[in-house]
């Protein structure tokens, strides 16, 4: 044998190592992230009355990446893979992936269109953009990550860009203690999940989510106490992220001292980040554990719901910010509808995720779109009470309409079809699941909702009060174009989604993973 042929078969494995880059499969999060850093340095050169470009430029960013989407509707696309190990990739764009994604860069745009107008007045354009952009970079890479150290670092560039956009209005008390009660909550949540990933990398010896649930099977008897740490640990980092109870308390100040676009940015695609990280460690990585986090994210789901719905009916309507305090309420409930699916994964052997995929989509256009209305109140009522919303259909009829839709979709009545549709989705899968005490929990909050949903929608339409010499009605403003397009994109959405609810609903009986 010559020496060549001896060095042969050692230098074959080499050439494995050096992986080609699929940039079609990560385009939607590098595009985004591109254009972020591209409008910093915009930024430094453009002049003060140039300044309105930034925001078309990162609306036209968001839109792009939303088209690089369509070329991976196939769902079939990974990167960045073990040698050796296709299937353990760090990087993979499936069905999940693409459905989040578009859910988080859709929300994103409309919280875009809504950041016009106060980008222009009140806000720093630039550090404004990026911080929005970089967010939603990180909020995109998430639900392609397949491995625990890339999941982590785009929760954090998710979220570390989010503190200071909540912090941004300068001078603003409310402001600043809503950032830091933001960042000394998501900090914790942070240290608890690394503390978690840490154990379990400690018992499985890997950090890919597939090579994880093929370990935990195998666990070593001494290792098992510091597997269920770790998975319990890194389940309790992420019901900080999606403000589960009793893990809520930074909602509600945080929502109502941000300024209105960015409460609408976490309240959908902030949420959509903290579930997506908590359906992936689930289902993908901890599935040996079902019998762990199944009761406990059960209960987390009654417990968040109910807090969350009855904090939201004891809101004053003559309070200042209550319209937003009430909003934000209403998320941390519909939080605990987004869990239900998650829970009943663990009961199932059926794929419940697609459940959550859709009343998420679900959620999103219309959450946003009472977000929308919400802001084009404020213009008027920098207050924005409940009450500020009585006879608003005498001054704005299709706005009024248009909220009245997006509440009713909310609390799940007609003609709001989508979001009674979404509601039996989730309710089918805990009593597929056998949690049919969680089905009733579920059915009680509901009729809870029902109420200050339908209370606030009585406002719209009351007669307005009749204006006096010392309070003159409030002139009428013209809506910004920004924001006047996004009340029509996702009141065209609700509606759309009403009519064709198989749109998203096909998500709920279709294999995600």
């Amino acid at each position: 044998m010559t020496a060549a042929d001896l060095a042969a078969p050692a230098a074959a494995p080499a050439a494995d190592v050096v992986q080609a880059v699929d940039w079609v499969a990560i385009a939607p999060p590098t595009v985004v992230a591109v254009v972020a850093l591209a409008v910093l340095v915009a930024d430094l050169f453009l002049p003060p009355r140039r300044k309105p470009v930034l925001a078309w430029a990162a609306i036209a960013g968001l839109v792009a990446a939303l088209a690089t989407l369509v070329p991976l509707r196939a769902g079939d696309r990974s990167t960045f893979c073990l040698t050796g190990t296709p299937d353990a990739c760090s990087y993979t764009a499936d069905h999940f992936t693409l459905a989040i994604q578009l859910l988080v860069l859709g929300g994103a745009l409309l919280t875009a269109l809504l950041s016009v107008a106060l980008t222009r007045d009140e806000l720093p354009a630039g550090e404004y953009w990026f911080l929005l952009l970089s967010s939603a970079a990180g909020a995109a890479l998430l639900p392609a990550s397949r491995d625990l150290a890339t999941l982590v670092v785009a929760l954090e560039v998710a979220s570390l860009p989010a503190f200071a956009l909540v912090g941004l209005k300068r001078g603003d008390r409310m402001s600043g203690e809503a950032a830091l009660k933001f960042f000394l909550s998501s900090v914790t949540a942070t240290a608890v999940t690394l503390l978690g990933v840490s154990f379990v990398y400690a018992a499985t010896g890997t950090l890919h989510l597939t090579e994880i649930a093929g370990q935990l099977d195998d666990v070593p008897a001494q290792l098992g106490t510091l597997a269920k740490a770790g998975v319990a640990l890194t389940l309790v980092g992420f019901a900080f992220k999606t403000a589960a109870a009793p893990f809520h308390f930074w909602v509600p100040d945080t929502y109502v001292g941000a300024p209105l676009p960015v409460a609408a940015y976490l309240s959908v695609v902030g949420k959509a980040v903290g579930f997506t990280g908590l359906v992936l460690v689930t289902v993908v990585a901890f599935p040996s554990y079902a019998d762990v986090w199944g009761p406990a994210l059960a209960v987390l789901a009654a417990l968040t719901m109910t807090v969350g719905n009855v904090a939201a009916l004891r809101q004053a309507p003559t309070r200042a910010l209550s319209a937003v305090r009430l909003l934000a309420w209403s998320s941390v409930g519909q939080a605990g509808y987004l869990l239900v699916p998650i829970a009943a994964a663990a009961y199932s052997s059926d794929d419940q995720v697609g459940a959550t995929v859709a009343y998420a989509l679900v959620y999103a256009v219309v959450n946003l779109g009472a977000f929308a209305v919400a802001a084009v109140v404020a213009r008027t009522h920098p207050a924005n009470r409940i009450a500020d919303y009585r006879g608003l259909y005498a001054t704005r009829p299709v706005t009024a309409l248009a909220m009245g839709f997006f509440l009713l979709c909310l609390a799940g009545l007609p003609p709001g079809v989508i979001g009674l549709f979404a509601k039996v989705v989730v309710f089918s899968a805990a009593v597929d699941a056998g949690l049919g005490w969680l089905a009733v929990v579920m059915g009680v909050n509901v009729v809870i909702a029902l109420y200050y949903y339908l209370r606030w929608t009585a406002v719209l339409f009351r007669a307005p009060e009749a204006a006096t010499e010392e309070a003159e009605a409030p002139v009428r403003h013209r809506v910004p174009a920004g924001l006047a397009v996004a009340v029509a994109l996702t009141a065209v959405g609700g509606v759309l989604l009403s009519g064709y609810p198989q749109l998203v609903l096909r998500f709920a009986a279709t294999t995600l993973f």
